[in-house]
């Protein structure tokens, strides 16, 4: 019995270990990463340190940021919910039909994966309008090779952290950072 239980803390302090070697590797290293978890931990976008020009550009990259959010939770009806708040944003800041309607899918949907799909749209249309509209601070541009059968997929951060909204808790840390927008 003894030696059984020695056993086990062997296996998870070498799994520990090779973690936070993995860890380490990502810090110098902007390669992707890929960790499998299975929790039920809630995740709070990093605080907006970017300034913007436009207070309307402002309140559509605070929405996205939290429908990036529900996303990363997995969590449909919070992002149906945060969906709507981006569509009104996204309309008062002269966003075209599409991607209004790429919003309006997402919060008509309760299937997290059809919401996923139409944030990319969502996203290619807010980095957009990052062009040029920052005053201050950088936001990252992420992305995730693996996401729809391996096609890809980017999303935007207030974070370096990577926090996948293609894959939320069954792929957290899968990304990387691509570019910096200033």
């Amino acid at each position: 019995m003894k030696k059984h239980i020695i056993l086990l803390a062997a296996i998870g302090s070498l799994s520990f270990i090779s973690c936070m070697n993995d860890t380490k590797k990502t810090e110098r290293d902007p390669e992707v990463v890929t960790v499998d978890i299975a929790t039920n931990q809630i995740y709070i976008a990093a605080k907006t340190e970017v300034k913007f020009k436009d207070p309307k550009v402002t309140t559509v990259y605070q929405s996205y940021i939290n429908l990036k959010t529900a996303l990363v939770n997995s969590d449909p009806n919070s992002t149906a919910g945060e969906a709507i708040l981006l569509k009104t944003a996204l309309a008062d800041a002269g966003a075209d039909e599409e991607v209004l309607l790429a919003a309006q899918s997402i919060t008509e949907s309760t299937d997290v994966e059809i919401q996923r799909e139409g944030f990319v749209m969502i996203t290619q249309a807010v980095e957009k309008m990052l062009d040029g509209a920052i005053e201050s601070g950088v936001v990252y541009k992420q992305y995730c090779p693996m996401a729809f059968d391996f096609k890809g997929g980017y999303w935007l951060s207030n974070s370096n952290e990577i926090n996948n909204p293609y894959f939320g808790d069954k792929m957290l840390r899968c990304g990387k950072v691509t570019s910096e927008i200033r």
